[in-house]
């Protein structure tokens, strides 16, 4: 039985690394994200201005394996494999049936994740813990075994040393303890064992925080100014239903079954933290990607529920159409929402584009192509150009190379063939240590 079990599973774990390789046309280079989280390779900290340090380890790994491109996609592959495993294992923990474990896989498969997973961001990760963190719930409710809180305090803490969003997840999840009969957790000592636990995990990067004057706040004021102000609250809501298109029965589903089927009932904290988590996102005025880790869960709970719900008779007509579902939505996804055409083939569609809100920046405006497209191009042709012009210098190791952007200097180091180490003033911490050095530096 284990056996029938697995091997689709793998199926799925082959076939979505494959995906991930077709996804990005070969004419565009990394993202310009992926080049700052590169280069924190080269400066280890417990933080950084926009991100905690867990992306800088990988990064460091990657280094150590030579950094070339295939692993700087692999491991957002392996985090969004790695999610399908988890969805899998939920819907196991539910009763769920294998058909409903490929209908939650296909799911987790044929939606915006693909697209989440193309780039080496912490946002892959970050979708995987909270995933894993739902999971670990799950299990201590259904079996009380203490090591689950544990094991749910250390997937926090990995999640929240890579991205502070999980914090979202903890916010809405509280009100929702409360509201049930799970608020006696809160009498367990276990339960503050792992709370000290989480704590000791992420005190290295709180206090990295503190003597950095908590950068943080700086960097959600930056982003409350010149991005998140641009998102309105209804275009929040709207482009939700975009990730995940073709499971959006199975979500609901999973919400109908958590209100009022009696088997999923000491689940049902998580019908409350659902509208509570995205009712914490709308009121910040996030973005609307923030919210990606939200789904996988639910679409667990859908998909245990639907097939449960099925008798033998039906289950053979019905389920091969409801896996089919998201493969259908899929098709008008994988025309538009990839990189994988190029910038002139995408000018030809440009309409199409616009009325989907492809072309949208965060700055407001409409521009040619969608903004993740446009910082994927001409990154090695500007490292190429620097290169020529760094050794036409005469002392080019007394030479400074400042970039206006961290896009800018880490795609100059990442392609450089000539050892160049350029820097730029953004995304760093002005700390007078750092401001010492460029001085030093610049006045060689």
């Amino acid at each position: 039985m284990k056996a029938i079990r697995i091997l689709p599973l793998i199926a799925f774990v082959l076939i979505k690394f494959l995906l991930q390789i077709f996804l990005i046309s070969p004419e565009y280079d990394l993202q310009r994200d992926e080049y700052l989280h590169l280069d924190q390779a080269h400066h280890p900290a417990w933080g950084y201005l926009s991100v905690p340090p867990v992306t800088s380890w990988i990064s460091y790994l990657i280094m150590l394996l030579g950094n070339a491109v295939i692993w700087v996609k692999f491991f957002p592959a392996l985090f969004g494999a790695l999610t399908i495993v988890v969805v899998w294992k939920t819907i196991e923990e539910l009763d769920g049936t294998i058909w409903a474990q490929i209908l939650g896989a296909t799911c987790i498969l044929l939606s915006s994740l693909l697209r989440l997973n193309t780039l080496y961001q912490p946002n892959s990760l970050d979708v995987l813990c909270w995933t894993a963190l739902y999971f670990a719930i799950i299990k201590y409710i259904s079996t009380e075994k203490s090591k689950w809180l544990y094991f749910g305090s250390i997937v926090f803490a990995i999640g929240f040393l890579n991205k502070y969003n999980i914090a979202f997840l903890v916010i809405g999840l509280l009100p929702a303890i409360l509201l049930t009969e799970h608020r006696n957790i809160l009498t367990r000592k276990e339960f503050y064992l792992a709370l000290a636990l989480a704590l000791l995990l992420i005190l290295p990067n709180l206090i990295w925080q503190y003597q950095n004057h908590f950068p943080v706040i700086y960097h959600m004021k930056e982003l409350a100014g010149r991005h998140l102000v641009h998102v309105e609250r209804s275009g929040f809501l709207k482009t939700q239903l975009l990730f995940f298109t073709g499971s959006w029965f199975v979500i609901i589903a999973g919400l109908a079954a958590l209100l009022m089927v009696k088997k999923f009932r000491p689940y049902r904290l998580f019908f409350w933290s659902f509208f509570f988590t995205l009712t914490v996102f709308v009121y910040f005025k996030a973005k609307p990607y923030y919210a990606i880790g939200l789904y996988p869960l639910y679409i667990a709970f859908g998909s245990a529920a639907m097939t449960n719900a099925l008798n033998v008779r039906w289950q053979k007509i019905a389920l091969p159409i409801l896996v089919f579902m998201p493969v259908l939505f899929f098709i008008p996804m994988w025309k538009y929402a990839f990189p994988n055409k190029g910038p002139v083939e995408i000018a030809k569609d440009a309409e199409q584009y616009r009325r989907l809100g492809l072309l949208r920046w965060e700055d407001g405006k409409d521009h040619a192509i969608p903004q993740d497209y446009a910082d994927m191009l001409g990154w090695k042709e500007l490292a190429k150009k620097v290169d020529e012009a760094y050794i036409r210098i005469g002392d080019p190791q007394k030479t400074l190379v400042l970039c206006d952007n961290y896009g800018q200097a880490g795609a100059i180091n990442y392609y450089t063939t000539k050892g160049i180490r350029a820097v730029s003033t953004e995304a760093i911490i002005y700390t007078g240590l750092i401001l010492t050095r460029l001085t030093r530096i610049s006045f060689a």
